[in-house]
């Protein structure tokens, strides 16, 4: 089988130099990820196209395939066609009517070339030659060029006919790796994981920066949030995630500061402990989720102010955006679910904040914070590997993993309701419940405290970090289970 990848129209408008870069790097993005899929998959970066072609023909792995494709930055849009030898137009006729002439009866149709190349006729006679000869040796209802129930799509590149069998959408955006990296501070809700993924869109190799206020849940779903948009949309390049320990720093400013200006302080303290880990990293920019005036520490003027402490850039791809197309975007991209049930720890909470702050103000109550405290923070800051975030639940997990269960145990199954969907689980003799992960949390304490559970997820990554966290809770009864 064979997908033809379409370029994002920006590419196309690049200078040649800079397209042909972009080219290549999406050619081994794809490479990459496909690669994995089917090691055998071919891909191959021309100047308007990039080829995919794949001798598998097991139905997982096309889907899994087409899947990986429409969510890789760069991808306007691919086909998924058969080729063959441009013959005349007699031939290409057949080879369409065995393609579609089927599906054509008691429908109406139309007839699309795309060609490229010197041939001696033009897109529409063939058209007008194949439509002819479907509508007379086809039980097809009519031609309509405008509202066609079916449309049959050809492409002619020089001497090679496609037959297009499927259009699928795909990202847009940047192919990733094009830009430089950014470093996104992310706390797991609406906001950062969408900024995150806009970023990952335009080619930005995004990084994770997590501020730990006082949470093991919260981190939790944080990694697995992190993991989830790294694993979907950006695994062709391995980035990192930081977790900075701010528990103490919190602290210091609950004891050091006036209430009304924390929520400003607190920001200017993440925004220099980010930018200090950006610049070790060799990080050009910092991503935050802020949208104007959407909370008190977001007003212009305090955005001004909370800047002023870093040098780095600031990047907020969601300023302009209002909250329900921050949420539904959320919805789109996957992390709807997991920022609203995402663990909360609120650092500080302010009686009457600002929403004005005045900087020689917001020095004044800085001159009274312990500068050391925020320098430790950032001294024991956490580095890892965004996909070592799956072999480390492994290691610290002190559950039991099992491929094999007992008739008096019972599987939880923890993924999201459409991953479920689309393969559910099937384990003869064994009680099997569905909790997604998001709600996890609140519901398995309502289960019987006298039986034995093992979670599953696809990969192990969410079922063994909820383990974890269940376990820290008091729940013995909680194993892991991997087939």
């Amino acid at each position: 089988m064979k997908f033809i990848v379409k370029l994002f129209p920006e590419i196309t408008i690049k200078s040649k130099p800079v397209r042909r870069r972009f080219i290549q790097r999406l050619q081994s993005n794809i490479q990459v990820i496909l690669r994995r899929i089917d090691e055998g998959a071919k891909v191959s970066g021309l100047w308007d196209k990039v080829v995919v072609e794949t001798t598998t023909e097991q139905p997982e792995q096309l889907q899994a395939m087409i899947q990986a494709l429409s969510e890789t930055p760069g991808v306007a849009y691919f086909l998924q066609v058969t080729e063959h030898p441009l013959g005349s137009f007699q031939e290409v006729f057949e080879l369409a009517r065995q393609a579609w002439g089927e599906a054509l009866a008691g429908k109406s149709f139309v007839v699309r070339v795309k060609r490229a190349g010197k041939h001696e006729f033009t897109s529409n006679d063939l058209e007008r030659y194949v439509g002819g000869g479907l509508l007379q040796h086809t039980e097809a209802a009519r031609v309509d060029l405008h509202n066609p129930d079916m449309t049959v799509n050809l492409e002619v590149r020089d001497q090679s006919l496609y037959l297009v069998e499927r259009r699928y959408p795909g990202l847009g955006g940047y192919p990733l790796g094009s830009q430089d990296g950014v470093l996104s501070l992310i706390s797991g809700g609406f906001d950062s994981t969408v900024s995150s993924y806009l970023t990952i869109k335009r080619g930005c190799k995004t990084h994770y920066c997590f501020f730990n206020l006082g949470g093991a849940a919260h981190e939790t779903g944080v990694k697995q949030v992190s993991y989830y948009l790294w694993r979907r949309y950006g695994s062709s390049h391995r980035v990192k995630f930081i977790t900075v320990p701010f528990e103490e720093v919190v602290a210091e400013i609950l004891k050091s500061v006036h209430h009304s200006q924390m929520g400003v302080v607190l920001k200017r303290m993440m925004l220099r402990a980010a930018g200090e880990v950006a610049e070790r990293l060799g990080i050009e920019a910092l991503v935050t989720g802020e949208s104007i005036a959407q909370v008190s520490s977001q007003t212009l003027r305090n955005l001004s102010v909370i800047d002023s402490v870093s040098d780095t850039l600031v990047l907020r791809p969601l300023i302009t955006s209002d909250k329900q197309d921050i949420i539904d975007l959320a919805k789109a991209i996957g992390t709807y679910d997991f920022a609203k049930s995402m663990p909360e720890y609120c650092g500080v909470i302010s009686d009457r904040p600002t929403t004005h702050a005045k900087p020689e103000r917001i020095v004044e109550e800085e001159e009274k914070f312990d500068f050391s405290v925020l320098e430790e923070a950032v001294a024991q800051a956490q580095v890892m590997r965004i996909d070592q975030i799956e072999q480390q639940a492994r290691e610290e997990v002190e559950v039991e993993t099992r491929d094999q269960v007992q008739a008096s145990e019972v599987i939880v199954d923890v993924r999201h309701p459409d991953e479920e969907e689309r393969d559910p689980l099937q384990v003869d003799g064994v009680e099997i419940i569905k909790i997604p992960f998001y709600s996890l949390t609140t519901e398995f304490p309502n289960l019987d405290p006298q039986r034995e559970y093992l979670l599953y997820c696809e990969r192990g990554v969410m079922s063994q970090l909820h383990a974890l966290y269940l376990k820290e809770q008091g729940h013995a009864n909680v194993k892991v289970y991997r087939p």
